[in-house]
Order: C-alpha cells, then sequence, then structure tokens
C-alpha cells in the first residue's frame, strides 16, 4: 500500500448541508470538528507507508476514525460501519454522503503500523496540539498526575498454573514445527499431564503434593530443553518463542538440589519487574499498591487542572505493573517541555515525590512540584514521642550535627543509598547515647543514634517541605490533586481504561494514547456546551457525619 494524500479541510458542501439539517444543534462528533479542525492529516502519517502501490485509506482518516472508536466503545466492525452509515461521521471526516467506507480489517492493519513505527504517541499528541491552536490549552498554571492498574488481557494463572501452562504451550509450539521429532522424545505420561489446559485438571489441594507436582513438571520441562538443544534436534526449535520463554521461565522457577529439579521457594524468586507470569503475554508483569494485586501494567495521566480552560489531558504514559512511579515524573516534565505544555505548579502524590525529583524539576524545568513528601521518624519508647532528623543541627561546613541534647557527632562519612543515591551517614557515640535524658524519645539502638542524610540541597528542600506540609495553606493548595480521581474515573467506567484490549505492552500504549485522545474529545465537547464538572459523590449516611 501507498500513501495518496487526501485534502480534510473541506467538509463535502451536501454533507454538510444535510448534517446541520438533522443535528441543528450539533453533537459531539460535529461540535468537535468545528472546534478542532480536521485534527489530523496524512502528512504526519508519510513515514508508516510506502511511495508506491496500491493506494490506501486516508491515514488522517482512520486516525479519527480510532479515536472516535475509542470515544464511543466501538468494535473494529461497528467503527467501519458508522463511517459508512453515521451521518455526523461523514461530516468529521470530510465523506460524501455515498462514500461506502472501508473494510473494518483495515483499523487493526492501522493499529499495527503504528506500534510498529512507534507512532500512536503521535495521534494523541495531534488532538493535543489541535486543542492548543483553539486556545483550549497552555503551559503554565498548575496539573496534576495519577497513576491507576491496568490487568493484562489475558487470564490470571497462580505458580503452578504458570509452569504447567508454560511447559505445555512450548509443547504445542514444537509439535507444530516437529511434530515426528517430539513423538521420539515424550515419555507416554507427558499426554496426561499437558494435554489439557491447567484450569481443566484439579490439582492437589495439599501444599506438599502441589509442590511435588510443580517439581515433576520441572523435571519434564528440562528434560524438553535438552532434547531441543541436542545434537539431533532440528535447529529450528531453540529459536521458537515459547521454547525461549520456557527457558526463561525454568532459570526463575526452579533450581537444581543434588541434580534434581526443585521449585524454588517465594524468597528465591527474581523481583516483580522481570518475573514473568504467563506465556502469552511476555510483557505484562505482576503489580502490587497496598493491598492491591494485579497482572498487567500501570498507566500515568497528567492533565491541566484550572477553572478557566478544560482540563485536557497533557500526558499520558504505560509502563510495566512493577516501576515506581517515581521513575516516571522526569520523562513526564521532558514531554510536556517538548510539547511546550510545561505547567508552574505541579501536583502529584507521595509516589511520585521525594527530594531529588523536587530538586531536578526546579533545576531542569522550573516547576514547582507539591505533594506531600515521606517522613523519617524514630518512635520513642517511653514517651511517645519522636526525634527526626528536623530535630537536629547540621554543620555541612564542619561536617558534624548535634543532637537535641547537645552532644555532636563522632562520624561523618559520604557513602551510597540502597539505590545508589549519594547519602551522608552520622552517628552518634554510645557514651553520649546512654546515659542522655532524651534517649528513649530519639533511639532504641545500644550503639547510639545514627542518621542518613541526603546532599545538602536536597535535605534543605526536605525540611522545607515538611515544615510547608503541616501548614492549612498547603492543605488548600495539595486539594487540587484530588480532582485527577474524577479523571482516572472517566477513564476506567466511560473509556475501558483498567483494562488491555490488546496483548503486550506497545499495544496497550497505543490504546492509551488512543484513550486519552478520546477523552480530551469528551471534555472539549463538554466545555463547548457548558457541561459543568461533576460533583464528588457522598453516601447519604456519610452526610449525616457531625461537623465537630
Amino acid at each position: 500500500m501507498s500513501l495518496r494524500g487526501v485534502d480534510l479541510m473541506e467538509i463535502p458542501e451536501e454533507t454538510a448541508r444535510l448534517a446541520r439539517a438533522v443535528f441543528p444543534k450539533g453533537c459531539l462528533v460535529m461540535r468537535v470538528r468545528d472546534a478542532l479542525g480536521p485534527v489530523f492529516s496524512d502528512a504526519d502519517f508519510e513515514e508508516l507507508f510506502p511511495v508506491r502501490g496500491r493506494p490506501t485509506v486516508s491515514p488522517a482518516r482512520l486516525a479519527l476514525v480510532s479515536v472516535l472508536q475509542f470515544a464511543e466503545g466501538l468494535t473494529d466492525r461497528q467503527a467501519a460501519h458508522a463511517v459508512r452509515s453515521r451521518l455526523d461521521w461523514k461530516y468529521a471526516l470530510s465523506l460524501e454522503l455515498a462514500d461506502t467506507g472501508f473494510d473494518f480489517s483495515v483499523l487493526s492493519e492501522f493499529r499495527a503500523r503504528l506500534v510498529d513505527g512507534e507512532a500512536g504517541q503521535m495521534v494523541f499528541d495531534a488532538v493535543l496540539r489541535a486543542a492548543g491552536e483553539a486556545g483550549l490549552v497552555k503551559a503554565g498554571k498548575r496539573q496534576r498526575t495519577d497513576a491507576t492498574h491496568v490487568l493484562a488481557a489475558t487470564r490470571d494463572l497462580n505458580r503452578l498454573e504458570f509452569v504447567v501452562e508454560t511447559l505445555r504451550a512450548a509443547l504445542n509450539q514444537v509439535a507444530e514445527e516437529a511434530g515426528d521429532w517430539l513423538m521420539t522424545v515424550s515419555p507416554p505420561e507427558w499426554f496426561d499431564r499437558y494435554s489439557a489446559r491447567p484450569e481443566d485438571s484439579r490439582f492437589a489441594s495439599r501444599w506438599a503434593a502441589r509442590v511435588e507436582h510443580a517439581d515433576q513438571c520441572g523435571t519434564d520441562g528440562m528434560m524438553l530443553l535438552k532434547a531441543v538443544w541436542s545434537a539431533v534436534s532440528p535447529p529450528t526449535l531453540q529459536s521458537l518463542p515459547a521454547v525461549e520463554f520456557l527457558r526463561q521461565t525454568w532459570v526463575q522457577q526452579f533450581h537444581q538440589v543434588d541434580g534434581a529439579m526443585r521449585w524454588r521457594g517465594t524468597k528465591d524468586l527474581p523481583p516483580g519487574l522481570i518475573r514473568l507470569r504467563t506465556p502469552y503475554e511476555p510483557e505484562a508483569r505482576t503489580g502490587s499498591k497496598r493491598d492491591l494485586g494485579w497482572s498487567g501494567y500501570k498507566v500515568h495521566l497528567s492533565e491541566t487542572c484550572e477553572p478557566d480552560a478544560p482540563h485536557l489531558i497533557t500526558h499520558i504514559r504505560t509502563t510495566p505493573a512493577p516501576v515506581n512511579d517515581v521513575l516516571v515524573l522526569e520523562d513526564t516534565h521532558t514531554a510536556l517541555a517538548e510539547r511546550g505544555l510545561l505547567p508552574d505548579e505541579h501536583l502529584v502524590d507521595a509516589g511520585y515525590i521525594d527530594a531529588e525529583q523536587i530538586h531536578h524539576a526546579r533545576r531542569d524545568h522550573d516547576i514547582e512540584l507539591v505533594g506531600p513528601v515521606k517522613s523519617t521518624t524514630v518512635k520513642g519508647q517511653a514517651t511517645g514521642d519522636v526525634f527526626d532528623n528536623t530535630h537536629f543541627a547540621i554543620d555541612w561546613g564542619q561536617r558534624q550535627a548535634v543532637c537535641p541534647g547537645g552532644q555532636t557527632s563522632v562520624v561523618w562519612r559520604e557513602a551510597q543509598s540502597q539505590w545508589d543515591a549519594p547519602v551522608t551517614r552520622v552517628r552518634f557515640a554510645a557514651r553520649h547515647c546512654d546515659p542522655c535524658e532524651l534517649r528513649t524519645s530519639c533511639t532504641s539502638s545500644r550503639t547510639g543514634r545514627n542518621l542518613t542524610l541526603r546532599p545538602k540541597t536536597e535535605h534543605d528542600i526536605l525540611q522545607q517541605a515538611r515544615t510547608e506540609q503541616d501548614t492549612d495553606h498547603w492543605r488548600r493548595r495539595y486539594g487540587h490533586r484530588a480532582g485527577v480521581e474524577g479523571t482516572i474515573s472517566q477513564g476506567v467506567q466511560a473509556f475501558g481504561l483498567r483494562r488491555s484490549r490488546y496483548r503486550g505492552l506497545d499495544k496497550t500504549r497505543l490504546q492509551h494514547h488512543f484513550t486519552g485522545a478520546a477523552i480530551n474529545f469528551a471534555r472539549v465537547d463538554a466545555w463547548l456546551t457548558g457541561r459543568p464538572l461533576a460533583k464528588t459523590r457522598v453516601s447519604p449516611f456519610a452526610a449525616l457525619r457531625p461537623t465537630g
């Protein structure tokens, strides 16, 4: 297929006349088209299509159809039918009334091109750029960011189901590639163990029996791997995706003890960021937040939050589930800077903020990062009071600290934290701490009180932030962050944000770019029609809470 440019600026006269007659007050699709223009241009996608070949459907139209599809929650078939039959869509797409549209399969092919070309961000940016040209989004003022979990498209498996299904998937793929060879290396009992899906089997309820089943599966999987890597096996088997996934899974889930394969204990498993969870979606990972655990991904949303403009999403980022929020913030600021949409004030929750992030946001982007910083406290044994780092006088020039009891530190040394960040270790002598009257309010250590200090700039930032966040002014300022919860709620309930439609991180990321663009369409329309923001829901019983 080759790209042939199509001009979407002019709406056919008969289409415009009939659409305005049928929709005298307009509708979402028509109002967004009138406010933002055609949004997309074929020239934006020219790198994704070859110069030669038969002409393809306009990618600008396909991009707009994809966003409208996500805005209304349509399948590919329903979206293609809407192009053929709906007057408001023809108006937005600049189509003649008699245009018959395209086959629904074109939409999946278009998404594949976007994924291969890593061009999903382009679709989201085009909507945001059109909103900026219409004066609906500007740099400066306030923005806020939060994240939510995204469930993978594949079913969750427990550990025993996972290893059994991984071996079964590898056997199936090897059988397709070299069935005759597999018959020569497969013991007869394998057909009883791995022919059916694990969810169709009834595993033993006793833990010891389940471990024995897993050990047997580990032995069988190792036998298959040795056979695949033997000199007499077909050479193409080693490069099969399911075989490679089997090899990686066996490294993570099993180890050899006295020459036998044994299931690893829970504490011996790799960290969640690299731990595999299903052979059918290798990029999905297991994440946790407080008492919530899930398998899949995490999506971060940033939005404007000023009362005199629509609250539009300015950045959307999809990551594996275990990635910490704090690691996403710098990329968010860099992306906003590239779009010319940096805020003056960025409201985030505790997961995104620490002294280093506050310092870098000020230094690199002139952004005031606002959020609750974590406190480091030591609870007293008797009084219940606490002496955190704010109770100690730090003399950076003399490289020493003075405790609340007036004693001076005896050790000051530069070191690295467990995350390889530069820190200063400070220690007070036990001979000073043991007789001190304040000891029970300071430390329970028998070797004396220890302090871990950030570099001076970050230390001063932490001290100031901890003092400010206890004031009413800071609480009122930070209270605007809560509105981003409504954005996540809208994304989840109206746009299916929390469940991946596709398998894999790249496809899920593309889904979220389409979703972010669709949410912005809905919010532009709400702004144009004067629809107010929804109020926070309060249950009838909670409303009876006494004000005192």
